[in-house]
């Protein structure tokens, strides 16, 4: 989903459910999982915070929200990066980017994405084995 400008409450709640609500129920039966976000103010918004309790989402409390090792966006970002700039091409335009970020990001597939969640034991270990300090994830 591609969002203009600033995300706001009403496109993250969007975001939510056309994409975290499917994930939660195909690959987790709706158990056996929390929901983890950055604290952005857009993620703690009563709108936004009414919507996960109605839908019962369960969100992982009480992490450090500036810890990029224990953030798998951090690495779909970072992947989706090489991706770009792996690109036999060089993009000059915006709008070169734009279609080359969606043409990446699609690229990424669900299996990748289920990998760096399966792996989150091991980051929390290894930040907790390096006293919170960054780690090599």
């Amino acid at each position: 989903m591609k969002v203009e400008g600033k995300i706001n409450r009403f496109d993250y709640i969007e975001i939510l459910g056309n994409y975290l609500l499917p994930l939660i129920k195909d690959e987790f039966n709706c158990r056996g999982y929390l929901f983890q976000d950055d604290n952005a103010p857009v993620h703690t918004a009563a709108d936004v915070q009414k919507w996960i309790l109605m839908n019962k989402i369960k969100v992982l409390k009480d992490w450090p929200s500036q810890s990029p090792d224990l953030n798998p966006i951090e690495h779909l970002w970072s992947e989706l990066e090489r991706r770009i700039r792996s690109r036999p091409q060089t993009i000059t335009k915006v709008a070169e980017l734009e279609t080359a970020l969606q043409e990446e990001w699609g690229k990424i597939s669900r299996s990748q994405v289920m990998a760096l969640i399966e792996r989150m034991p091991r980051r929390i270990e290894a930040v907790i084995a390096n006293n919170g300090w960054p780690t090599k994830y």
